[in-house]
């Protein structure tokens, strides 16, 4: 039997933040899509502290990947060390490290390595495993940079949400209705297009145009993976406007014995630099984060209640 090559990353970034940032930026799984490019959505399935496991998706040259993983964190080292549990093909093994090196008070280096096997180690297939791990590790540690250097701001650039509707009607109804996007152009006035392509069940990739209150139309691209048994849908906007750097969500519809909660939540990162750019000189902080709760929201919002109306209507009509 062949023994299979055992192929080696090694990439680094010089940080302008202290190492104890760096560490818990990469320490949160869960707020990896946030802070991290190639991150869709990270379900976390157990954690202690030391021991972190969870399913991860994530996009590779293009296309949408998952795996289960599980971490080692060493706090007082500042090392993770990371296995994929099950890995995405062509991968039959993938696994590495993270580590932060303290340079001083206020800078670090942070490296990450990998180390992958390849079935059959194919030629083609390392190429395209190489691929998109060179291209994903350069542009995470180009966001964890970025982000960590805004460490003194970064609570001013966060910003998490949600609205609620109360339906009355089945979850089935309203989960459909969130599910089938191709429907939205010609149900929710604000959605001026949307294509949908959804290759493996449950992983939809969706460009849309929606226009706001002034009228004014932007494009975005998500990735949406759904969860019909437990009544989710959580997204990434792989494309989003000038004002947001990275924007999650997720739509969850909770039935009780009296009806249906269903919620539309969010999580921001805002783009500063943008802030005047797009909304004016002399523009807050503040009030681009009101902006942006506003627009999101007001637009969230009209989907949960044509949602609720969708579901109600079609109980009445029976």
């Amino acid at each position: 039997m062949a023994v299979q090559r055992v192929h080696r990353t090694s990439y680094a970034v010089d940080v302008a933040a202290p190492a104890g940032v760096v560490y818990g930026l990469v320490a949160d799984t869960t707020q990896w899509p946030l802070f991290v490019p190639a991150s869709i959505h990270v379900e976390r399935l157990d954690f202690d502290g030391v021991q972190d496991r969870f399913h991860m998706w994530a996009t590779a040259n293009g296309t949408v990947r998952s795996w289960l993983s599980r971490r080692t964190l060493d706090a007082g080292a500042r090392r993770i060390d990371f296995r994929h549990e099950l890995p995405a093909a062509p991968t039959t093994g993938m696994g590495g490290s993270w580590s932060v090196e303290p340079r001083g008070a206020d800078r670090c280096r942070l490296v990450l390595e990998h180390d992958f096997t390849v079935a059959g180690d194919r030629p083609q297939d390392v190429a395209w495993v190489r691929r998109a791990t060179d291209d994903n590790s350069r542009a995470e540690l180009d966001r964890l940079k970025e982000t960590a250097e805004q460490w003194t701001r970064l609570d001013g650039l966060l910003l998490a949400f949600e609205d609620a509707v109360r339906v009355d009607g089945p979850a089935e109804l309203v989960y459909g209705f969130l599910y089938d996007v191709a429907d939205w152009p010609r149900l929710i006035p604000h959605v001026a297009r949307l294509d949908v392509t959804e290759d493996e069940p449950g992983v939809q990739l969706m460009s849309m145009d929606t226009v706001t209150a002034d009228g004014s139309a932007h494009t975005t691209e998500s990735v949406r993976v759904c969860f019909p048994h437990a009544g989710r849908i959580v997204y990434k906007q792989t494309a989003t406007p000038a004002l947001m750097a990275a924007h999650t969500g997720e739509w969850s519809v909770i039935p009780d014995e009296t009806g249906v909660t269903v919620v539309s939540q969010h999580s921001v990162l805002l783009r500063e630099e943008a802030v005047e750019r797009v909304l004016g000189p002399g523009t807050t902080l503040a009030e681009a984060r009101t902006y942006v709760r506003s627009a999101l929201g007001r637009n969230s919002t009209a989907t949960l209640e044509l949602a609720k109306q969708h579901a109600e209507n079609a109980v009445r009509m029976l």
